[in-house]
């Protein structure tokens, strides 16, 4: 099969996004299959650096800077997807790049699935600092985009409740992005080589290691988690807390850090090199995140992979992922974090190796990449039956289009009450027409 991504975001522009389709792609080369990106052009990048990338001319979004937006390509895009002769197109944002893969499907009269990626009522206060775009009109914004797809991936659970929240009526398949596992079980790094590092960050052998690693924002929730250390630490003093990444909330967390008087027992690194993550993650005695705004959240799976448990907010989506003590805690509210944190300390079991197998399995890119591509052959074969029996000219087709455009055709020279009669028949009509559009 040939398939095209369309994305606003991709490598180098680090993201969630950008990590969830460059493993989709990986995984569907494997299985024989070939993928095109069409995606935005970037300064840090070649515009024709690989053959499978196509780059549409684009400028950084006004809102998000290190994101980008495209405003031309357009026609160029579509005579590229002909002559690559798709099969599906797979889009990954609802904005330029979508927008385009839908009317290049159109035009190539090929099918057209969309991953619904991001939680957007989490992230419109960075539009104007919530003053153009309210939570409650991302549901308007995005329904025309999603009513008249094949199909959509949906990451989580979250997100197939949220798009029926949305009403849209399109056919939905839950499948959760996969993780490169051996990225993660990384066998060659030693219990030295992690003792070594928290000796680096000053946390001795006999001490609880918790670790918070995304990027510092105010919707992952971080505060929350540095808000509850007073507590654990009244109960527990042997705890500390490493806070991994970079983020336009990093200064006011180390401000909250400092006027909490907790900079011994909580640090924060900064960025670090992405070969080092598997290494903090089994450094680590515990994942945490208090984040809320998670449609899935890969970096629970990265802990998982390299055989740390997590301790998280609950959510539909966890609740299939920590589904044994072992795999970690999991709490309502913020109030229990703190509780949360010594139970878990004292309560996890070591991981037991089959049933750890069995889950990095289920969390794994090649389930991730098989999953994709069997909802891409429903929709495929669904796609084709409608095309060849309902779309061109079928015989319960052409007696609806004959019973809608009948009362147009009708010549009425008679009383006035015939032509309202007429009138209102059309308008009738019209309104069951707008129903089935």
């Amino acid at each position: 099969m040939r398939i095209g991504f369309f994305t606003d975001t991709y490598f180098p522009q680090v993201s969630g996004v950008a990590t969830s389709i460059k493993t989709l792609k990986t995984e569907l080369e494997k299985l024989g299959h070939i993928v095109f990106i069409f995606t935005t052009t970037d300064e840090g990048v070649n515009r024709y650096e690989d053959w499978d990338i196509i780059r549409i001319p684009s400028v950084p979004f006004f809102a998000f800077k290190d994101r980008r937006i495209a405003y031309a390509g357009f026609t160029d895009a579509l005579k590229i997807a002909s002559r690559y002769k798709l099969d599906l197109i797979h889009t990954h944002t609802e904005f330029a790049l979508g927008i385009l893969g839908k009317m290049i499907a159109k035009e190539l009269g090929i099918p057209v699935v969309h991953t619904y990626h991001t939680q957007y009522e989490d992230y419109v206060h960075y539009i104007a600092k919530g003053r153009l775009i309210r939570p409650g009109m991302v549901k308007y914004l995005l329904r025309p985009f999603l009513h008249d797809l094949d199909g959509v991936i949906c990451p989580s659970e979250i997100v197939e409740d949220l798009l029926l929240k949305y009403n849209i009526p399109v056919s939905k398949r839950v499948i959760p992005t996969g993780i490169d596992l051996a990225k993660f079980e990384r066998p060659e790094i030693s219990s030295e080589d992690t003792q070594d590092l928290r000796q680096q960050l000053g946390i001795q052998p006999d001490e609880t290691m918790l670790l918070s690693l995304s990027r510092i924002s105010h919707e992952k929730n971080i505060q929350a988690v540095v808000a509850a250390m007073p507590q654990v630490l009244s109960q527990n003093p042997k705890v500390k807390l490493v806070i991994v990444g970079g983020g336009p909330y990093a200064g006011e967390l180390q401000e909250m850090i400092e006027n909490l008087g907790l900079t011994e027992q909580i640090q924060m690194t900064g960025m670090i090199a992405p070969s080092d993550t598997a290494l903090y993650y089994k450094a680590a005695d515990f994942f945490i995140s208090a984040s809320t705004s998670e449609t899935q959240g890969l970096t629970f799976l990265e802990s998982l992979a390299s055989g740390t448990p997590i301790l998280a907010h609950t959510n539909p989506y966890l609740k299939n992922v920590v589904t044994d003590k072992m795999f970690g805690t999991l709490f309502h509210y913020e109030q229990e974090i703190a509780d949360a944190i010594i139970e878990a300390i004292v309560a996890t079991p070591p991981m037991n190796p089959y049933v750890l197998e069995k889950k990095l399995y289920e969390i794994s890119a090649t389930n991730f990449g098989r999953r994709v591509f069997e909802y891409y052959l429903d929709l495929k074969i669904s796609y084709d039956f409608r095309k060849e029996h309902i779309n061109q000219g079928s015989v319960a087709e052409s007696i609806l289009k004959e019973a809608i455009y009948l009362p147009q055709k009708v010549v009425v020279k008679s009383s006035t009450t015939t032509v309202k009669i007429l009138k209102k028949s059309v308008a009738q009509v019209k309104s069951i027409r707008n129903f089935f559009d």
